[in-house]
């Protein structure tokens, strides 16, 4: 069965870091797109971050320079490294898995989430 797994979570003060990882099973994981969401209550999730098969990177505005999305084809594994955190980054990561690299919509694997809280 496929399957996606967060972890890393956790809460931190603003100006920390954190880095989430998503463990993957059940797919080819390096044919795969991967990318992180965000979802804080009431809001639509965000895109955060993506990265495809090929190692090519984006990143929301909110988040570039302070986010680096990265992934282990040997590991089955999709990072997020996440520095100098705001409150504003508050929320429950997700981690997504697609065969077409298009962002806008709501397709592919996901996990179960992983909740991120900055605050002092």
């Amino acid at each position: 069965q496929v399957q996606l797994v967060e972890s890393g979570g956790g809460l931190v003060q603003p100006g920390g870091s954190l880095r989430l990882s998503c463990a993957a099973s059940g797919f080819l994981f390096s044919r795969n797109h991967m990318g992180w969401y965000r979802q804080t209550p009431g809001k639509q999730r965000e895109l955060v971050a993506t990265i495809t098969n090929a190692g090519n990177t984006n990143y929301a505005d909110s988040v570039k320079g302070r986010f680096t999305i990265s992934r282990d084809n040997a590991k089955n594994t999709v990072y997020l490294q996440m520095n100098s955190l705001k409150p504003e980054d508050t929320a429950v990561y997700y981690c997504n898995a697609r065969q077409v690299p298009i962002w806008g919509r709501e397709y592919g694997y996901w996990g179960q989430g992983t909740q991120v809280t900055v605050s002092s």
